[in-house]
Order: structure tokens, then sequence, then C-alpha cells
């Protein structure tokens, strides 16, 4: 588990990925830039966290796998539906949105 930037606070997301994908570190990137708090999940280094990386993803093996704090799961999302849903969930616990 690493904790990612973007602040503090007991609600996080959820990052299931691995240091070698793109698309990872694309998303793990654009949480940075937006100042989303997150806690990240290395796929690679637990056999474990790979395999409930795939349960949550509906049996795919695919990542990212990002978890928002309200339980809103979404499986390799671009920035567009990153900004969408944790917009979302940012307006309804009063902060800003994400652009």
């Amino acid at each position: 588990m690493i904790l990612g930037d973007g602040g503090s606070g007991a609600e996080r997301t959820q990052l299931f990925g691995a240091e070698w994908c793109g698309d990872c570190r694309r998303t793990r990137s654009w949480l940075r830039r937006h100042n989303v708090p997150y806690v990240e999940f290395d796929t690679d280094a637990d056999p474990a966290l790979r395999a409930r990386a795939a349960e949550i993803a509906g049996g795919l093996p695919n990542i990212p796998v990002v978890i928002t704090p309200e339980g809103t799961v979404l499986v390799e999302p671009t920035e567009v539906e990153l900004a969408t849903t944790l917009s979302a969930h940012r307006q309804r616990r009063g902060r800003s949105g994400c652009r």
C-alpha cells in the first residue's frame, strides 16, 4: 500500500495498479494534479491485491481500478471519467470540483 499525494483525511480514493502500467501512471498523475487524496495498492507486489482488483472489476484483470470514497468503481478510467465522477463526489462533500 502506498499513500498518494493530495492532502489528509480519512476519505481517500483507492487506486489498484502497477508501476509499469501506463494507464496507472496517467491516473496517478491526474489524481495528484487535482489534489485528490488517494491510497494506492500495488497489484504486482501482492497476488491477493491483484485478485481483489480483478474481483472489483467484475472478473477482468484490467488496471487501473479506481474506487471513490462513495464506492463507485472505475476500470481503466479516462481523465474525463475521473473528473466527472470525482467532481460529483467533491461537490456532495462541499469541496471544489475537479477540472
